[in-house]
């Protein structure tokens, strides 16, 4: 081939395959103008929703990678390349990635729905996961807690959405349900009067929901009385703890007795054979 013929093949190749190249790049240019439009868009809508940032720049990073496949797929087309084999080797790739990765895609589901429905928030102390602790961290895996001792704990996500979650914070007020039990032989109005009072002195307990003082059963060996005030949801474990010292004091100097368990032993002397 001299190259008169050289020149000619060259321009005839151009011809043929010119305007698909240039379709090809022209795709490639304004696929990845669009896909950044299209994220940003979408970065805006979900930190105007007030989502967690990790959860947005994982979703956006999603969303432009999906984006940019279907751009390079489009511009493969364009230049004449059947595409349906490569679409599938992807699917397959990916729904073996998938079968893989099924616990992590748990997690990350998991973390979606939690950030999304919000049953807790951090600094909230919950019950979930079978564990229970402050909030720390609410990440796209996994919920990061601190217990009451100071230990830090990390609860994959599924593990929280798979049970029941109790969030202990998500009320402003709660409820202190205690029992104190009295001796049948004491003085049941003497033992309400000092209740009532304690109740009364304690700034902490709130008017309304009134509080509860009533006998709520005639156990085996005690008189039992219910007493439920309620108070800020921050004052529960203190006003809990003051309250079960402050009931054994007065009943002390009252003379009101608390029954605690007992064992009687009696021993039988045989008389000698």
């Amino acid at each position: 081939m001299n190259m008169e013929e050289l020149i000619q093949y060259g321009k005839e190749q151009a011809l043929k395959w010119g305007p698909s190249v240039i379709a090809a790049v022209v795709t490639l240019i304004l696929g990845w103008i669009l896909a950044g439009i299209l994220t940003g868009m979408a970065r805006r809508i979900m930190r105007k929703a007030k989502l967690e940032e990790t959860l947005v720049g994982f979703a956006c990073n999603i969303l432009k990678t999906g984006l940019l496949a279907l751009v390079v797929i489009t511009a493969i087309q364009k230049l004449g390349v059947p595409t349906t084999s490569f679409v599938a080797v992807i699917g397959a790739a990916g729904l073996a990635v998938g079968f893989a990765l099924q616990g992590s895609l748990a997690n990350f589901a998991a973390g979606v729905m939690l950030i999304i429905f919000r049953p807790f928030k951090v600094g909230d102390f919950v019950e979930a996961g079978g564990t229970s602790g402050i909030v720390e961290e609410i990440a796209v895996f996994a919920t990061t807690m601190r217990t009451g001792d100071n230990k830090r704990i990390i609860v994959p996500n599924s593990s929280i959405t798979d049970g029941n979650i109790t969030n202990y914070s998500a009320n402003p007020t709660r409820r202190v349900d205690m029992v104190f039990g009295i001796g049948y032989d004491d003085d049941i109005k003497a033992a309400k009067d000092v209740l009532q009072g304690l109740i009364d002195a304690d700034e902490r307990l709130l008017k309304d929901p009134a509080p509860t003082i009533a006998v709520s059963e005639l156990a085996d060996s005690s008189v039992n009385f219910v007493v439920r005030p309620w108070v800020n949801s921050a004052d529960y474990w203190a006003v809990m703890f003051d309250m079960n010292e402050k009931v054994k004091l007065a009943f002390d100097e009252k003379g009101i007795s608390i029954p605690f368990p007992q064992t009687d032993v009696h021993l039988h002397q045989t008389p000698a054979a």
